[in-house]
């Protein structure tokens, strides 16, 4: 069995991203399976470097195939922000999901509506000592006031989809599987995995 470590430690990630590859036949290790512990500092300037950085890192300190993710919601009417900071976007100390959705509803409120977004993934897939291959997903749609549904993490509850009067937290795992920046990307990036694999 081939062993494919998700090079994060951020739990929602984790979960979508198994979702996205169990039916690859590739084993999906997490950092925690392998007692890694390690911490990587996104301080690239583009989503590619980030995620490359990180895929590096946790393919030399495993020896694993790593895939890293890095994301962002890009708003139009705040000129692309949160954008590669939308994780560190709330100035709080500590901030939770929560604490920034609430920082980037504040900064949006004197803005004319619609208010269209985008979310980014840039996915990053390492070797230990090979070449980084980077793949891309995007889905648009826009912020809304108030939060709605459950599901997912990070913003996913003020960013809508218009076309289906639905936000990305109200979604199946299913359809944000389908539909997501993540899922698309993703699916990019399995055919990059398989030859891999093959070849590895």
């Amino acid at each position: 069995m081939k062993k494919l470590l998700i090079a994060t430690n951020n739990k929602g990630k984790i979960k979508e991203l198994q979702a996205l590859l169990k039916d690859t036949g590739i084993e999906i290790i997490t950092p925690a399976d392998i007692n890694l512990d390690l911490e990587v500092d996104e301080d690239g300037t583009t989503y590619a470097e980030n995620a490359r950085k990180k895929a590096i890192a946790f393919a030399h300190a495993s020896g694993l195939v790593s895939l890293a993710d890095d994301s962002g919601l890009e708003v139009d009417a705040l000129d692309g922000a949160p954008g590669l900071h939308s994780a560190r976007y709330s100035p709080k100390p500590g901030a939770n999901d929560s604490d920034r959705r609430t920082y980037l509803l504040q900064n949006l409120k004197d803005k004319p509506h619609p208010w269209t977004a985008h979310f980014h993934a840039t996915i990053a897939i390492a070797l230990p000592e090979k070449e980084v291959q980077v793949v891309e997903g995007t889905c648009y749609g826009e912020i809304i006031p108030k939060e709605r549904g459950t599901g997912g993490f990070g913003y996913d509850p003020i960013f809508l989809f218009p076309e289906l009067n639905r936000t990305m937290a109200e979604l199946e795992m299913e359809e944000k599987n389908r539909l997501s920046h993540r899922a698309k990307a993703v699916m990019n990036g399995i055919p990059i995995l398989k030859k891999i694999f093959w070849e590895y």
